[in-house]
């Protein structure tokens, strides 16, 4: 008997009733090793919408299983287990932001879906909002319960010209998507354009464009800056590539359109950058933390001022992050930042470089936590990451208590594995 095989049967005698469930995980040798997982974790739901912090998680969408989601395809959505997930996080009292990078706009979710991603899920949003049947959101609007990314992914990007001509391009495209999601009901994201990016000649562009928008819009929007590491499109966002230069124009066009501006969520991974903008927006106006890195000291603030969040790690960690934001509402700071601490080793792992790849780590978490049939994303995603790195994803999830049915994610991960050639 091989050392494999031998590891591989230790497991299964493991995995008998009343023992705990183990996998054969690779080891950094070449080998193998066998990983007993944690038992599960009980998490609360909250009993009331949450008042120290204002949070969205950032949800991604979840592929038909057998719908042709191969790169360049058409997304096929497998609607039913998309919005189980939505209501999934409501029920701990989180926020959804939809349609946004995390539900792969850009890579793989085309705008015909996401059209039909924000009319499903403002839809609803809406029917929850008026049942009060979930504690955790009873009371709270549309808007609290979801907000919608609008952009100009319907261009074709080879087609928008530098110049003027590609600047009224990308303002016709954000005031189609700007109606699409005023009329589904969610609060609006206006989300960096990859086609602003290339037309604008530099921060005049993005002041007139933004600043005829926010004139535009019904209601207060979300501004949302994302930074290259999650985009390499975007460079030079807001008219310069200078980092200082660009939050200039930023705070000018906010400053001037204080009263249509709920809040900015600012996604560069550079904590230092945003406390110091957290300190001169305009009162009224809300940082949204967008750093999956240093999330935990944002949220939990300096004294005087805090950040709220709009995270994409939060949909993988969300049971921990609504009991974090429960004891800020205890008047328990220090307990709600130990959670919140617990869970930063796998923010920084699944956000690891290449970071545009993290949704395959959130992806991956769902599946084995049982909210989607098979491990699969749109545009054939779930091949971003490799094994070590999702099985890292894994060890660390359960280190937290983040594997919800560690059974269920025992056999999810001992199938993966199998089929990757790990024998188990």
């Amino acid at each position: 008997m091989n050392a494999a095989t031998g590891i591989a049967r230790r497991a299964q005698e493991t995995e008998t009733p009343g023992r705990a469930p183990a996998v054969v995980l690779p080891a950094h040798d070449g080998g193998t090793r066998l990983h007993v997982l944690a038992p599960a974790r009980a998490w609360a739901r909250p009993e009331a919408p949450f008042a120290a912090r204002k949070v969205y998680a950032a949800a991604h969408v979840i592929p038909a299983v057998t719908g042709d989601n191969t790169p360049g395809a058409p997304a096929e959505i497998d609607w039913d287990a998309t919005l189980d997930f939505r209501h999934e996080l409501w029920s701990y009292g989180l926020g959804v932001a939809d349609a946004m990078d995390t539900a792969q706009r850009g890579m793989g979710l085309d705008w015909a879906a996401t059209r039909e991603l924000i009319r499903r899920v403002g839809a609803e949003a809406a029917r929850v909002a008026a049942s009060g049947a979930v504690p955790a959101v009873a009371g709270l609007s549309v808007r609290d319960l979801v907000a919608c990314g609008a952009g100009t992914d319907q261009l074709d990007l080879a087609a928008v010209p530098a110049g003027p001509a590609g600047v009224e391009l990308s303002l016709k495209a954000y005031r189609e998507q700007l109606a699409v999601v005023e009329g589904a009901g969610p609060k609006v994201i206006l989300m960096a354009s990859r086609a602003l990016a290339k037309a604008a000649a530099g921060p005049d562009d993005y002041l007139r464009v933004y600043g005829t928008l926010l004139e535009e819009a019904r209601k207060p929007v979300i501004l949302h800056w994302l930074g290259t590491m999650f985009d390499p499109a975007l460079a030079g966002y807001w008219g310069s590539e200078d980092v200082a230069a660009a939050t200039e124009t930023f705070l000018e066009l906010i400053r001037a359109h204080a009263h249509k501006v709920d809040g900015v969520k600012v996604s560069l991974l550079d904590a230092a950058h945003e406390v110091a903008l957290r300190a001169v927006l305009p009162e009224g106006v809300r940082l949204y933390t967008g750093d999956d890195f240093n999330y935990p000291e944002l949220i939990d603030g300096d004294g005087s001022l805090h950040s709220d969040a709009l995270l994409g790690i939060f949909a993988a960690i969300y049971p921990a992050a609504s009991a974090a934001l429960q004891a800020y509402d205890a008047g328990d700071p220090a307990g709600a930042r130990s959670v919140l601490d617990s869970t930063r080793e796998l923010g920084l792992h699944i956000f690891s470089a290449p970071t545009v790849y993290y949704k395959t780590g959130i992806a991956f978490l769902a599946w084995l936590n049982g909210h989607q049939a098979g491990f699969q994303m749109v545009g054939g995603l779930h091949s971003g990451r490799s094994v070590p790195h999702l099985v890292r994803v894994f060890e660390l999830a359960d280190a937290a208590g983040l594997l919800l049915d560690p059974e269920l994610a025992a056999r999810r991960m001992s199938a993966f594995l199998e089929v990757n050639g790990v024998p188990q």
